[in-house]
């Protein structure tokens, strides 16, 4: 037996209304055009599926399971219609992120907060990147958007700059480096250095100086949230790097200091990944450019 969305319409609209020709202009077709359908179905179940010698017209057993079906169904095809409808239109979606950056999740909430509510059909979630490779995933569109500070070249990928930031150092305020305007590589020897619990060569600190030295520090203690870091460094437990729009607070603290890595200092710039064919989704768009603005409030703040 062949059933068919317009099949489980007929019987519904037929039901609701009492009669072919009522149900016919309600399907916006002929009543013969109906009463065909009707007889070809009737055929391939072989029974009736409608009592012809009552009035209004009424559905025979058969006709209310049949009836039961498009009720179960139809709705959910309606809805499903409405979804592929935002879709198209860019106002539904889903927007799965992965972030590389560990520090970003203070930045990233802000922005999702107001995301939420301008985009409130768009499924949001993130995914620690630094727990699985964001960008594999990203291919495979088991996620949406990558945040990460090392752009690859990748077909299919384009990484739109979010911003630029500085990897700056922090000291509590009696710390012996903290007589100096600025701090090297060489500065790290015998120090505790402070960090995420994140693979070293995903550490700017790393990555931009003390690997290229060779300096490796006394010990490295790992913290997850960045206000124990914070509160170990204020403690002179150790030392640590931080993104400058992450110690935004710590300029008006007379517990910490913050000097630049070298004399020219360092700048670092953060990326938001996605597949090139959904840069032009409208939610995408207004994402890429909220998170540029809020990062440009964190530093102006």
């Amino acid at each position: 037996m062949h059933i068919e969305f317009r099949h489980l319409r007929t019987v519904k609209a037929i039901h609701e209304c009492g009669g072919l020709a009522k149900a016919a202009d309600q399907l916006n077709i002929t009543q013969s055009a109906l009463s065909h359908q009707i007889k070809g179905l009737e055929d391939q179940a072989g029974v009736e599926l409608f009592v012809r010698r009552s009035k209004p017209l009424k559905l025979s057993a058969a006709g209310m399971r049949l009836l039961r079906l498009a009720n179960q169904i139809l709705p959910q095809i309606e809805a499903l219609q409405e979804e592929f409808m935002g879709l198209r239109a860019g106002s539904s979606g889903r927007l799965h992120i992965a972030i590389e950056c560990h520090a970003c999740f203070e930045w990233l909430f802000p922005v999702l907060e107001g995301f939420r509510k301008s985009w409130p059909d768009v499924d949001v979630d993130i995914r620690p990147g630094l727990a699985f490779d964001a960008l594999p995933a990203l291919i495979k569109e088991e996620v949406d958007v990558v945040i990460s500070s090392d752009p690859e070249d990748i077909a299919g990928v384009t990484f739109t700059p979010l911003f630029d930031y500085s990897p700056v150092f922090v000291a509590a305020s009696n710390h012996p480096l903290a007589a100096k305007d600025y701090i090297e590589a060489e500065d790290f020897r015998g120090q505790t250095l402070i960090t995420y619990p994140v693979d070293r060569a995903r550490l700017d600190i790393f990555s931009q100086l003390l690997t290229p030295a060779k300096v490796e520090p006394a010990s490295i203690r790992q913290v997850e949230l960045t206000a124990v870091i914070l509160l170990l460094v204020a403690s002179n437990r150790g030392v640590s790097v931080l993104p400058d729009w992450v110690v935004r607070e710590v300029k008006y603290s007379s517990d910490y200091i913050t000097r630049p890595l070298t004399k020219e200092g360092l700048t670092r710039r953060l990326y938001a990944a996605t597949r090139t064919e959904d840069l032009d989704k409208p939610f995408m768009k207004e994402l890429i450019a909220s998170a540029g603005k809020e990062a440009l409030r964190l530093q102006q703040a």
